[in-house]
């Protein structure tokens, strides 16, 4: 079986073709908690694409949320994601 982790990146690769891309998994911090127990991850992205642009951060998010869709519950409990166009990326690394 894929690992959670490898599995989202596969798909936001595919799906986004990001520039830059940062996956962390965050689930041990989460031990205990109530998500923790259906097996579902913490984990936090973010991705640098061309797709975003011209899109709102709601649109963003749809979009990360759509690719992942049937993953939350069962693998994903929790997803925090920062989406950024190519110059927006340049102009925080400035």
């Amino acid at each position: 079986m894929v690992s959670t982790p490898d599995l989202i990146e596969k798909r936001l690769r595919e799906r986004l073709r990001p520039l830059h891309f940062d996956l962390h998994d965050d689930s041990a911090k989460h031990a205990g908690h109530p998500g923790a127990t259906s097996g579902g991850g913490h984990y936090r992205v973010v991705i640098v694409s061309a797709a975003f642009e011209g899109k709102s951060l709601i649109e963003r998010h749809r979009m990360v949320n759509e690719s992942l869709r049937d993953l939350f519950g069962d693998r994903i409990h929790a997803l925090s994601m920062k989406t950024l166009t190519p110059d927006q990326w340049e102009g925080s690394e400035g």
